[in-house]
């Protein structure tokens, strides 16, 4: 019997559960400890056990294959680095709580990388000193780490996490262009063959820098990306990306700004009442610290403040809310009452704050309100900046029609990152002309155990666990229903399969029903399922494709032949 290509469930370390995991928020939380996959070891840490492992190292096969294909050539840094490379790029401050510091014996300090632009930079300028050894495109598959603050979803948003990040490096912006190229359609690819719904949306680039920006997103009910699509056009974007066009206000000259008594208002929603106005006539302020520095939002009342759009617009510096401790020792920031009118504070406002537009607003008073507050006379905007969580129905940047909204899982994000960071580490080569030239480069992340959340997600159904056959951890699970004769050809029919190339699950437990072999098979979620059961004395066997349902009788000759042609 093969050795190589068939693995036993009685010898299996997977122990399957029956009730889902008390604290599992996601289904692919749920199925992937539950089928026996991943086991917790803490908040955020996985263990891949052995049928884990498999799907793991499938999906990062394909991705070596692709990356391979077009070039690209696979190196591993460590992920334990001294602090210095990150000091000197700014990450090492603006990674803040997310990055995991530490010291060695001697108290020189290290971290644990979230990602290596810095290192690849400093391998490239050490290994490359003419144009003659570029273009250059390296990868790697290695462990990220980042410190979350409330690890979540089961694989998907841990603390440590398995990436495949790649790096370009070209003398020129037509190189970067074709490097980015080629990674785009490398990522398309890879996502073809694993069977993955994606999506590629424009994004930002927040604190990674650069400019052209993609993710490749999968649709999912868990995921935490939202991102809009045109019913009526190509255009998608992440929510964070999407670009307001602000109307021209109407030329008529408001009145002079109006006082009101407004008593026990202090949210937009009692405000409107209590006046009878619309939400979307008052203005909302909300005050953030930027990096401890308060700081007004103003938008429209009947808008919500997306504060990931604004942390992205102002990265690297940190946003956070205000508490109820900032405001003391402020007598002129009056809680629930704050106008931008006289307001000595920086005062970002939303596009459709625009210049001429009139507003119901805070008076900057206990318990009183401003009509008429007028923006470009009565007061001033510091920064433009697109900051209102998208809706549905929102106008299309691109032509106009409703927007659609959708939440996704993030599998993969490219970036054109330019010479960030060849300029902080001053990475030239010897140019054509004999003359130093700048490298310019690009980031390429993709989530490889994200991917294998993210397949759970979309392939899963009522009864677990549904691989596509590209990174499933057996091509057939056979399943031996009763007892001897059952046993026996179900063992013959695994021999048979491996000899033919194929990766054989077999379930030949002892002691073990048939109702839970055959539940188990379903949640494991291998594309086929051989059964070996009541006509096993005529060597016929039934063969179950797991997506679809279908079931067929065949001899067990022309089962193998079946699943070998």
């Amino acid at each position: 019997m093969s050795r190589t290509r068939i693995q036993r469930m009685s010898r299996l370390m997977a122990k399957t559960l029956r009730e889902e995991p008390a604290d599992a928020e996601t289904l692919s939380h749920q199925l992937l400890v539950r089928a026996g996959y991943v086991r917790r070891t803490s908040a955020g840490i996985w263990t891949w056990l052995p049928l884990g492992k498999k799907v793991l190292d499938n999906v990062a096969r394909v991705v070596r294959e692709e990356m391979d294909a077009f070039g690209a050539q696979e190196v591993l840094l460590p992920a334990l680095l001294p602090k210095d490379a990150y000091e000197e790029s700014g990450r090492y401050e603006e990674y803040g709580d997310l990055l995991f510091r530490l010291k060695d014996r001697k108290g020189a300090d290290y971290l644990l990388a979230p990602t290596h632009e810095e290192i690849f930079t400093q391998v490239v300028k050490d290994q490359c000193t003419s144009y003659k050894d570029l273009p250059v495109i390296l990868y790697q598959i290695q462990t990220k780490y980042r410190d979350e603050a409330r690890p979540r979803s089961g694989v998907l948003r841990g603390r440590e996490f398995l990436m495949k990040d790649s790096y370009s490096f070209d003398t020129t912006d037509e190189g970067l262009a074709e490097s980015y190229a080629l990674h785009r359609e490398a990522y398309r690819a890879i996502f073809a063959r694993l069977g993955v719904d994606y999506r590629i949306v424009s994004a930002v680039s927040g604190a990674m820098g650069g400019s052209a920006s993609e993710e490749f997103l999968a649709p999912a009910a868990a995921g935490e990306d939202t991102f809009a699509d045109c019913p009526a056009c190509e255009y998608a974007a992440n929510t964070e990306a999407v670009a307001f066009k602000a109307a021209v206000p109407a030329a008529a000259a408001p009145g002079p700004v109006e006082e009101l008594d407004t008593p026990d208002t202090p949210t937009i929603e009692a405000l409107a009442a209590h006046l009878g106005v619309p939400a979307s006539a008052t203005l909302k302020n909300l005050l953030v610290k930027v990096d401890g520095e308060i700081v007004a939002v103003g938008v429209p009342g009947d808008r919500e403040v997306d504060l990931g759009k604004l942390g992205e617009h102002l990265a690297p510096a940190e946003v956070e809310l205000v508490t109820a401790q900032d405001f003391e020792g402020r007598p002129d920031l009056v809680r629930g009452y704050v106008g931008p009118q006289g307001l000595d504070i920086r005062y970002i406002a939303d596009p459709r704050v625009a210049p001429g537009t009139a507003w119901v607003t805070g008076a900057n008073k206990p318990d009183t309100h401003a009509r008429g507050v007028v923006a470009g006379r009565d007061f001033e905007v510091d920064d433009y900046l697109d900051v209102v969580v998208v809706e549905e129905g929102d106008p299309c940047p691109a032509c106009g029609a409703g927007l659609r909204l959708d939440r996704a899982i993030e599998v993969g994000h490219i970036f054109q990152l330019g010479r960030k960071y060849a300029d902080v580490f001053q990475l030239d080569v010897l140019g054509r002309d004999g003359k130093p030239a700048r490298v310019t480069m690009g980031s390429y992340g993709l989530g490889i155990s994200r991917v294998v959340a993210a397949l759970a997600e979309q392939t899963a159904d009522g009864q677990g666990l549904c691989w596509p056959r590209e990174i499933a951890p057996a091509d057939v699970h056979v399943v031996a229903a009763g007892k001897t004769a059952q046993t026996e050809l179900a063992l013959r029919a695994a021999e048979q399969l491996a000899a033919a190339g194929l990766r054989v699950l077999v379930d030949e437990r002892p002691g073990v029903s048939p109702g839970v072999k055959f539940t188990d098979a379903e949640l494991i979620g291998v594309p086929t399922i051989l059964v070996a059961g009541r006509r096993a004395a005529e060597d016929v066997v039934e063969l179950k494709d797991r997506r679809t349902g279908k079931r067929e009788e065949l001899s067990l000759t022309d089962a193998v032949r079946a699943l070998t042609a």
